[in-house]
């Protein structure tokens, strides 16, 4: 980086760190969906399903008797992520505004610069 203001290096810095920021915070929400998908379609199976219902601890399989409390425990888990989701979302919206900016003065600042 031989060449580049103090300033310009920081500002590199600071973008790296806000681009892999954004991804692990992406990558984090996904893995969330993904569980909220999940959760939700045990839902429906639990809703559809007649017979004799089991969950899971561990590495072991439960028979559940109370349908209700399971019911109870994965809808609330279904709304845990819901908040962590929109918390991630909060958290990559201003992400994506730091990147931006960042992204703006670097390509600023690198036209101002004299050609080599």
């Amino acid at each position: 980086m031989n060449g580049i203001s103090p300033q310009l290096q920081n500002q590199i810095t600071q973008f790296q760190q806000v681009q892999q920021q954004l991804q692990a915070v992406s990558t984090q929400k996904m893995q969330y969906d993904a569980q909220k998908r999940e959760l939700t379609r045990t839902l429906e199976e639990l809703a559809a399903s007649t017979g004799a219902v089991y969950k899971s601890a561990g590495s072991l399989l439960i028979k559940v008797d109370d349908r209700d409390a399971l019911k109870g425990e994965l809808e609330e888990s279904v709304e845990m992520m819901d908040v962590r989701i929109s918390s991630l979302e909060r958290q990559e919206n201003s992400l994506k505004e730091k990147y931006q900016v960042l992204q703006e003065a670097i390509n600023a600042a690198m036209g101002n610069m004299p050609k080599a």
